[in-house]
Formats: C-alpha cells, sequence, structure tokens
C-alpha cells in the first residue's frame, strides 16, 4: 500500500511533466492546422521540423483574436516561444511550399505548454537544487498549474451557464409572444369571420 502511494506522484509528475511530440502528415495543396485552449499568461514553446528536409513548408500561428505569434515560409525547422496574452484557443496551420518527391510530408511537432515548458535544468543550476528536491518543485510547479486550469474552467462554465441562462430566458419571452401573437391573429381572424357572416346574413 506504501509502495502504491510512493508511485502515484511519480506517475503524476510523469504524465504532467512529459511532452510528446506528434506527426502531421500534410497533403499536397492542403493546409492542416492543430489548435489547443491555452489560457492567458501561459509559456508556450513549439519546435517544428520537416522529416525528410527535402520539403518545405510555411507556418502560422495565430491566436484566439487572429493576432500573428509566428509566420514563417520556406523552411524545413524552426522553433518559436510565447507567453499567451489572451484565453481561447490557439491555432497553428501548417501547408507545403516546395515537394521534390510529390505527395504528403510529415511533420514532427512539439508543442510544449505551461509546466511541460519551463526549464528545469536552468532552475536547478539557478536554486542549487536536484534530486528529490527538483522533482518536488516539478511537483509543486503542476499542482499550481492544475490549480490554475480549474479556476479558468470554472470561470468558463460560469460564462456558459450565463449564456445559457440568458439564452433560455430569451426562449422562454419568445415562446410567450409567440403563443401571444398567435392567439391575437385567431381571434381577429373569428372577429372578422363572424362579421363577415353577418353581412352576407349567413347567420
Amino acid at each position: 500500500m506504501i509502495a502504491m502511494l510512493m508511485l502515484f506522484p511519480l506517475l503524476f509528475l510523469c504524465f504532467f511533466s512529459a511532452s510528446q511530440a506528434i506527426w502531421l502528415t500534410l497533403p499536397p495543396a492542403a493546409t492542416k492546422c492543430v489548435s489547443e485552449e491555452i489560457q492567458n499568461n501561459v509559456v508556450v514553446l513549439v519546435d517544428y521540423a520537416v522529416v525528410p528536409n527535402t520539403s518545405t513548408i510555411s507556418v502560422k500561428v495565430s491566436s484566439p483574436y487572429g493576432n500573428s505569434l509566428h509566420d514563417k515560409e520556406n523552411t524545413t525547422f524552426g522553433n518559436f516561444a510565447f507567453t499567451t496574452r489572451e484565453s481561447g484557443s490557439y491555432l497553428a496551420c501548417f501547408w507545403i511550399d516546395y515537394n521534390v518527391a510529390g505527395g504528403d510530408v510529415s511533420v514532427n511537432l512539439d508543442w510544449k505548454t505551461g509546466i511541460a515548458a519551463k526549464d528545469w535544468d536552468s532552475v536547478a543550476r539557478k536554486e542549487k537544487i536536484e534530486g528529490v528536491e527538483l522533482e518536488l518543485r516539478k511537483l509543486e510547479g503542476s499542482v499550481e498549474a492544475i490549480h490554475e486550469n480549474l479556476i479558468y474552467l470554472k470561470g468558463r462554465e460560469a460564462e456558459m451557464r450565463n449564456v445559457s441562462e440568458t439564452t433560455n430566458a430569451r426562449v422562454t419571452w419568445f415562446s410567450i409572444m409567440s403563443l401571444g401573437i398567435c392567439i391575437a391573429v385567431s381571434v381577429l381572424q373569428l372577429w372578422y369571420l363572424k362579421r363577415y357572416f353577418q353581412k352576407k346574413k349567413l347567420i
């Protein structure tokens, strides 16, 4: 039981500190994009490379409000970093500029955010910590990142709940107005038909 309790923090650390690269397959004459929902004031580090490097690609990264964060053409590799100033979905788009062999092109993309983007080697050298203390510092950073993310998600949930309640209230009023209009039109139709039949002396 004690061994399991000791193993949990290590698994927790590996899960939240590790960063895995993804592979993108770019088709000819088409654009492929990836996006991630990131909150405000988060560090993002990105590395990308064409494999093999016989082809060149263009890369464009945009913020949720359309601001360009990285724009590069005719490249086989690159890297960039930024700190988010807006909360929302950050979009990275890739497309082929030149391909010698034709066909699809593979791109290796390593996208790190938050705690995974932190340079722990520099922190260890600067603060002269190592071993268990460094791992505990990483765990502390992971916990803080999770806490901030939960607060962000809680805020987003409150916003969505307010939007839902507002929409529900508007739909209710619209339904009541529609029902009232239908009743008024029906009454007017009955009144008109009654007058029409009276004029014609049918009733």
